[in-house]
């Protein structure tokens, strides 16, 4: 049987090093899926109790905002988990955002 759309958007998620973050539109492009971006979001806010654990703060906007920031316990947690990986947060946006990306189409 094949995996779930949300299964893969956690496969794909998994593989995202750290210290890097990706978006929402290119995890759905990556899938063949371009215009699913809000479905991603949607995996997203399902993931936190995941196991293996999905790395879901390492998935941000288009611009690296930081959008699913409230599906966090706490309201800084996902700035909070970034920070940890030397990613810089500045007023909810990802700095060096261009250097930080991880794009799954040609990663993967």
């Amino acid at each position: 049987m094949e995996p779930s759309f949300y299964e893969q958007v956690y496969e794909v998620v998994r593989l995202i090093p750290q210290g890097r973050v990706t978006s929402y539109g290119a995890i759905a492009k990556a899938l063949g899926a371009g215009r699913s971006s809000r479905l991603v979001g949607y995996a997203m806010n399902l993931a936190h109790d995941l196991q293996p654990p999905v790395p879901a703060h390492r998935v941000v906007n288009h611009k690296g905002l930081l959008t699913g920031k409230f599906h966090f316990r706490g309201s800084d947690l996902m700035q909070e988990l970034l920070e940890q990986e030397g990613i810089t947060v500045e007023n909810d946006q990802v700095q060096n955002f261009k250097t930080v990306f991880w794009d799954p189409a040609i990663e993967i």
